[in-house]
């Protein structure tokens, strides 16, 4: 089939072809991606064997066959896996080989989501670059204040003010890491070729080391993924920064599933990538505050009590580095955070 219509494969549109007893004889990779199949399952099966619980659509398909003629719905819901999808669907016939429908589907929200995610990686650079400045401005005199607060305490002989002298140098020290913090994303990714599981094996062992109260986690791997290039450190620290709140949102105590997947025909920030490797992190805990959710990777904003908000904002800023996002829906009883990473030769 992609001798007759060899676009059909790079299309970010959904595409289906059918015969004439509504079996599938095409689905392109978006395809696949939009209705969690892949094409092997799809191809030669039955449209309400692939897709049941969409009695409404495989009438209107029936019709279209009869009186040849197309169709366009702006908001058709389409159940995919227990889930509804708003889509845009338009169904032109066509005669290519045996195939006599053609199905385009399109996420009403696509168009949008591409736009929100180019506005959040140019805040988020607009954010780096404001915090980088700030961090230098402040590094500068905090060693001039640990200094001097040393040397004061050399002078002094009561043992109870050189307490005080302490406490400046501790809190001195601390901004100074914390400082440094805000500079790493900074450092340009040491890429090589690695194997993602290779990280998510070791975030699940830290979390457990982290977290031996009773946290469970569950892993649904594909083991089929391809490598990637990246910066191995840079991709445990961004991902154990996203499984650490997870686990933290659940007290320690509930469950953090992590899954790996490959996705395909990718836009990020207008760019378009044919793969990418999708590393989803989900928990049970009680969900973003609503207030929050604009704002969950700005540095510094923080939902938990003593939180520092750095940790999903250098997240975002170490995934960024290798081209990739992320991205997260959340609602009560299940938060699920999605670090997508094009499979690209070098960032």
């Amino acid at each position: 089939m992609s001798r007759e219509l060899p676009g059909l494969e790079i299309l970010s549109t959904a595409v289906l072809l059918l015969d004439e007893e509504l079996q599938v004889t095409h689905a392109n990779p978006a395809a696949e991606t939009l209705l969690a199949h892949g094409a092997r399952h799809l191809i030669g099966a039955r449209l309400d064997r692939a897709l049941p619980g969409n009695d409404a659509l495989l009438e209107r398909l029936r019709q279209a066959l009869e009186d040849d003629a197309g169709f366009n719905e702006n908001e058709l819901i389409l159940e995919v896996a227990g889930q509804p999808l708003h889509l845009h669907c338009v169904i032109t016939p066509v005669e290519v080989g045996s195939s006599r429908l053609l199905i385009e589907l399109r996420e009403l929200e696509q168009q949008l989501k591409i736009a929100r995610e180019a506005k959040i990686l140019e805040q988020q650079e607009a954010n780096r670059e404001l915090i980088r400045n700030l961090a230098h401005e402040i590094k500068n005199p905090l060693g001039g204040i640990r200094g001097a607060a040393q040397l004061l305490e050399r002078e002094l002989a009561d043992p109870e003010l050189r307490e005080f002298t302490q406490v400046i140098v501790k809190e001195a020290d601390r901004l100074q890491s914390l400082m440094n913090r805000l500079l790493t994303p900074h450092r340009l990714p040491r890429t090589e070729p690695l194997n993602i599981h290779e990280v998510t094996e070791r975030v699940r062992t830290l979390l457990l080391a982290e977290f031996p109260a009773g946290l469970a986690i569950r892993r649904d791997y594909d083991t089929s993924l391809p490598d990637l290039m990246g910066d191995k450190e840079q991709l445990i620290q961004a991902v154990l920064n996203v499984a650490r709140n997870a686990a933290q949102a659940t007290g320690g105590r509930g469950e953090v599933r992590i899954a790996t997947r490959i996705a395909r025909q990718v836009t990020i920030a207008r760019n378009r990538y044919r793969h990418a490797v999708a590393v989803n992190i989900e928990d049970d805990g009680p969900g973003v505050p609503p207030e929050l959710a604009e704002r969950i990777f700005y540095p510094l904003v923080s939902g938990r009590e003593g939180g520092t908000g750095l940790g999903l904002s250098l997240a975002q800023a170490f995934v960024s580095r290798h081209r990739g996002l992320i991205e997260f829906e959340s609602a009560p009883g299940r938060t699920r955070f999605t670090i997508v990473l094009p499979l690209v030769e070098s960032p």
